[in-house]
């Protein structure tokens, strides 16, 4: 189904991504946009355009080298670049905004009416420490949640 693959394609570029740099994102504060996606149907282009538009880097992801980047400024990692899953709209991307309990936000998406596509939440590697999700909203609209702290482990 169309929706498990991007869920799981997103996945894997996102686990690919926050792994690249070094140590745990920053904290902003909860609320907060903690890091974005942009999506696009022509990687190189798009990465050439921002890099001359607002002066960004590039650090290439092992195993994704075709399919995303990390997107630096100023020397810190802000967020990703990544090819789309087919056709993309003028509102596709999606940003992560800090949470303190992903359990919790991940629970109060549901009740107000939001979906968690497979594959989501799950944790960051040990050094980057944390957990992401992402949340379809009701009207159909991608958003992320990050928090610093990791899920509980499965007992």
């Amino acid at each position: 189904m169309r929706p498990r693959f991007i869920a799981a394609s997103i996945a894997f570029v996102l686990a690919a991504t926050l792994s690249a740099a070094p140590g745990p994102k920053p904290d902003v504060g909860d609320g907060r946009s903690a890091w974005f996606d942009i999506t696009t149907t022509n990687l190189q282009q798009s990465k050439d355009f921002y890099a001359k538009l607002f002066g960004w880097e590039y650090t290439t992801l092992k195993g994704a080298e075709k399919l995303a980047a990390e997107i630096v400024s100023g020397g810190q990692p802000i967020g990703t670049i990544r090819v789309a899953e087919g056709k993309i709209s003028p509102f596709d991307g999606v940003v992560y905004i800090q949470v303190k309990d992903m359990t919790a936000s991940c629970a109060k998406a549901k009740e107000l009416g939001g979906t968690i596509p497979p594959g989501f939440p799950f944790n960051l590697s040990e050094d980057k420490g944390g957990a992401i999700a992402l949340v379809i909203d009701p009207a159909g609209h991608p958003i992320g949640m990050y928090s610093r702290t990791a899920l509980p482990k499965a007992k």
